[in-house]
């Protein structure tokens, strides 16, 4: 068996930016084994994994190590595909998964995610936290993730967790954020408890970042800017229960993965 497969980097307007994510647009589930053995090989941050059911696209995503319940980049480069490779015609695509239901709006030549707001509740600052991710927090509130808020930029771009010590706290991952210089805010995301040290440009976690910074800056248009090393811009806006996060992707590669008899 052949399937074909397409990389994408999602939130950049060029190669070589934003995240890159795996896309497969399969005709009926692989086996869940199968998957994760696909998404181990290809050992991007997220591999997605496409099947339609008459107007909808169901959607399931796996890092290197095991199957998360959502990914923002991942379904922004799986609508890019179906939009540019597969030519689908709508300007929405309407996903659903684990989550619940998902869109992605296209506009000109930025695609929109439509998720669900999570507002992040106050935890405290404590020790541990601290010390896992080596940097000195101004709060602590917790999300569907941990989520620190530093004093600066600087001290984002500054920021080396312990990712031992990291992977042993109860999230799946940690936020850190602060104010931004040229944008509304930064952030970056550590993940070592799900096989990802750190994830490039990281969609979902601007479900809790933006009604957090929405009600801090007293604006519902935010601009942001996800500083890793390969660095991603974001748009978003709070619409409410709702969060839109706005970006570009760019096709990178496509191939085919063989699949034997054995497997």
């Amino acid at each position: 068996m052949q399937l074909a497969f397409h990389q994408v980097d999602a939130f950049s307007d060029r190669p070589f930016g934003g995240n890159p994510a795996m896309i497969y647009r399969l005709d009926g589930w692989l086996a869940d084994d199968l998957m994760q053995k696909i998404a181990a090989e290809h050992n991007l941050a997220e591999t997605a994994f496409l099947v339609r059911e008459g107007q909808h696209w169901h959607i399931r995503w796996f890092t290197p190590t095991t199957e998360v319940p959502l990914c923002g980049h991942a379904t922004l480069a799986s609508a890019y595909v179906l939009f540019e490779v597969y030519h689908e015609t709508v300007e929405r695509l309407d996903f659903i998964c684990r989550s619940g239901s998902l869109s992605v709006t296209r506009e000109g030549d930025r695609l929109w995610l439509d998720f669900p707001a999570v507002v992040p509740a106050e935890l405290g600052v404590s020790l541990a936290v601290q010390s896992a991710l080596g940097a000195e927090a101004v709060d602590v509130l917790s999300s569907n993730e941990l989520f620190v808020v530093l004093e600066s930029e600087q001290a984002v771009l500054d920021c080396k967790p312990d990712m031992v010590a990291l992977a042993k706290l109860p999230w799946p991952g940690a936020i850190v954020t602060a104010p931004g210089s040229k944008h509304d805010f930064v952030s970056r995301y550590f993940a070592p408890a799900i096989g990802i040290n750190e994830d490039p440009v990281t969609g979902s976690t601007h479900c809790s970042l933006i009604p957090y910074w929405s009600k801090r800056l007293g604006k519902h248009g935010l601009t942001a800017y996800q500083c890793s090393a390969r660095g991603g811009a974001l748009f978003c806006r709070l619409e409410g229960e709702r969060v839109k996060i706005g970006g570009n992707a760019t096709l990178v590669a496509s191939g085919t993965l063989m699949l034997h008899s054995s497997q």
